[in-house]
């Protein structure tokens, strides 16, 4: 891996102009064909997991699913409500969208019981994940009644404008977090620098692999289906990876040119960085795609879109880091260089170059594991338990409609249709498949159903039964008066599929049944993710594992690896329950407590930390090995290889914890507990974990850290001679 770096680099030092244009087209060739071939976005059978996903598709099989529909409000502006108006706007309104091509069916007004809001319901036509994509001429429509009717006010809500404004907010919330990041990633690389121009390098090659990267997810998205989420994770890793592998490589080619004090050439110290720090960056971006890949094996189309996202981001930034910039490195090089010679001929003496051996306030930080690394690593790790406490009473939900922000006007008026109609808030979809010949039975069940449905409290009655042309499936839909995410609503579904299914449709001999719809999804889908859990957790520990034995050829660095990735990761989750499980931040970071925790953030969070996590591990690890292979001993190495790269693994972090930090600021809940948790894991992995347990560890194994290789006597892991002759040990 180290030639291939190495001859890499090389090719694009000795060719700087070639590999920079070659870089922009690449970049431009994705968006180019990205936006040919258009996004492949997730449809709705590519959400279905449990007994709700297979009752939906016995459902559709019998086209008898459930279509998308929106609910247009009307009522008065000042005053009880002018039901002649409201009668003869409603049929306006029937008219015109009955019209519409978008339109399958419009049902006849329901007025409420305080007869203040009249409702008329519109169902809209095709896959109920492309609905939101047909409101715009619904919405005109209703728009239009409107001012016709300026005494009356109609308000429309329903999945698909309450999908289109999730979407417009998404966008807006993103716009945010780039106006946040930029400037705040862009000042911390000035002072890591000292330069606008080296500032800009890394922020500028982050920007165009997040550009490739999304064009190159468009390709992808005609194997793996986009479920409309791969562009937040794009932004999210590929501004934090982007920005970070460039300033690891950056960073060791500065200090390779102070320590040569003028004797290596531009492209000798390309090299030198390129053996180094560009190997780091291959190993710690292969640990990342690893490490995500493992996302696939959810079974899952939301993580599989994750984790295709993440790996398009990461590699084609690690791409980036590989020829893009060892060009630009020299070519700011010679221009370096040519300063310098212009600042002696008018007799100026040199710029001084910061020296990042390491300070007084690592050296500070690190005394406490250098002089008690026992006491530290217990205090350290008791630290880090205690945080990790609270996740004991983690409670994973699926995030519902319920959940999204109330600054989207269709959630207003989606609040004042369930305050107004309360018998129709949830609908269960009862789908029964049996024999044709045993149509009549089945009908007879679901009738005996409905009947015992509607003596329980938590129902509000039934709709006739509906049966497909081929009378092999047949369909009962049951009304609950209370919200999606209320206990009421998930033991109406208790009853319905334990109690009242069991005792009617079950008795049918060779009858499939099932029930789906919202609450129904709510509750299988984290019962699917956990039971997916441990393969995926599985998978990860292993591919951990065997990538810090390869980076290391040591078992015990992977092991400890493994272990502090776990502890750092569980301390994070229990911030993240410890903050959003109850309600005493709700002010302070803007949202409204659900009491539970996304049912996708704890597993995101430990496949996207592991694999990052790996940045720091390798990062560092790597300055210690090479240090013991130039003969110091593990103590030595061990603390001048932190304080060596502490500079470097601090800017990241504050480059990373930025980013992260910038989604707490969205209103999409989930994205506030991801934005939040990777934010707060990063601070504990780059400050606790790096700072204080692993050189801990480290010092109190000395030389066992590395078995079973001996690290001190592997000559050949040297890296190779350099483009001047020298090794990267000669030129210390």
């Amino acid at each position: 891996m180290t030639s291939f770096t190495v001859r890499t680099a090389r090719w694009s030092a000795r060719h700087p102009w070639r590999a920079i244009v070659g870089w922009l087209v690449f970049v431009v060739l994705c968006l180019g064909i990205g936006s040919a071939v258009g996004t492949h976005s997730a449809m709705t059978a590519d959400y279905r997991v449990g007994e709700a996903g297979r009752a939906e598709a016995m459902a559709a099989e019998g086209h008898l699913e459930r279509r998308s529909a929106e609910q247009v409000l009307i009522s008065s502006r000042s005053g009880s409500l002018d039901r002649s108006a409201a009668q003869a706007a409603a049929q306006d309104l029937t008219a015109r969208t009955e019209r519409l091509p978008e339109v399958a069916d419009v049902a006849r007004p329901l007025l409420s019981e305080d007869h203040r809001i009249l409702r008329v319901e519109v169902a809209l036509k095709g896959e109920e994940r492309d609905a939101k994509d047909k409101v715009d001429a619904l919405l005109e429509q209703t728009e239009a009644v409107g001012k016709a009717y300026p005494r009356l006010l109609l308000e429309e809500t329903g999945s698909p404008s309450i999908s289109k404004g999730v979407d417009q907010q998404r966008s807006h919330d993103l716009a945010l977090s780039e106006r946040i990041t930029l400037p705040v990633t862009l000042v911390t690389l000035f002072v890591v620098f000292g330069s606008v121009t080296m500032a800009g390098v890394p922020l500028l090659l982050a920007l165009s692999s997040i550009a490739a990267a999304v064009g190159l997810s468009m390709v992808a998205s005609h194997l793996s289906p986009d479920a409309g989420v791969g562009t937040n994770v794009i932004l999210m890793i590929g501004l934090a990876v982007g920005v970070d592998y460039t300033l690891f490589y950056l960073k060791r080619e500065r200090e390779e040119r102070t320590r040569s004090a003028g004797r290596l050439s531009p492209e000798a110290l390309v090299e030198l960085a390129a053996a180094t720090s560009g190997r780091a960056v291959v190993i710690s971006g292969l640990a990342v795609v690893a490490s995500t890949a493992t996302l696939y094996l959810a079974s899952d189309v939301i993580f599989s879109s994750l984790a295709t996202g993440t790996i398009v981001v990461v590699l084609v930034a690690v791409a980036s880091s590989l020829t893009a910039l060892p060009a630009l490195l020299v070519k700011l090089g010679h221009r370096a260089e040519r300063k310098a010679r212009r600042r002696a001929e008018r007799g100026k003496p040199p710029r001084r170059t910061r020296d990042d051996s390491g300070g007084r306030v690592w050296t500070a930080l690190l005394r406490p594991a250098s002089r008690h690394p026992l006491a530290t690593l217990c205090v350290s790790v008791l630290a880090l338990l205690a945080l990790v406490t609270p996740l004991t009473g983690l409670k994973i939900t699926e995030m519902s409609r319920d959940t999204h922000s109330r600054d989207i006007p269709a959630m207003r008026v989606y609040d004042r249709l369930n305050r107004a109609f309360p018998d129709q808030r949830v609908t269960h979809q009862v789908v029964v498949r049996a024999d044709a010949a045993r149509s009549g039975e089945v009908v007879g069940a679901l009738r005996e159903l409905a009947r015992r449905a509607d003596a329980d409290p938590l129902f509000a009655g039934a709709s006739p039964v509906r049966t497909s042309a081929d009378h092999r499936i047949s369909v009962l839909e049951l009304k609950v008066p209370y919200l999606g995410n209320s206990d009421q609503a998930y033991d109406s579904l208790d009853h319905l599929r334990k109690d009242y299914l069991p005792a009617t449709v079950g008795r049918i001999g060779g009858a499939e049944f099932g029930v789906s719809g919202d609450v129904a999804r709510y509750t299988d889908y984290p019962a699917h993710q956990n039971g997916k859990l441990p393969l995926v957790l599985g998978a990860l520990l292993l591919v951990t594992f065997a990538m810090t034995a390869y980076a290391f050829r040591s078992v015990v660095l992977a092991l400890i690896g493994v272990v502090l990735n776990l502890l750092s990761a569980a301390a994070a989750l229990g911030l993240l329950v410890l903050v959003f499980q109850g309600t005493w931040a709700e002010g302070l970071l803007d949202f409204h407590s659900t009491g539970s925790i996304g049912s996708r953030v704890p597993l995101f969070l430990f496949v996207i930390l592991f694999g990052l996590s790996m940045d720091y591990q390798v990062f560092v690890v790597s300055r210690i090995r090479e240090a013991v292979l130039a003969g110091e001993s593990t103590r030595q190495a061990v603390l001048g290889g932190i304080r060596r790269s502490a500079s470097v693994v601090t800017s990241a972090a504050v480059v990373m914890t930025t980013v992260f930090a910038s989604f707490v600021f969205l209103h999409i809940i989930e994205m506030k507990q991801i934005g939040f948790v990777l934010a707060v894991a990063v601070l504990l992995d780059a400050f606790i974990v790096r700072i204080l347990v692993l050189p801990s560890a480290m010092l109190l194994l000395g030389e066992t850290s590395w078995w079973p290789s001996r690290a001190a006597g592997r000559a050949a892991d040297v890296p190779a001679q350099v483009a001047d002759g020298r090794t990267v040990a000669d030129v210390r």
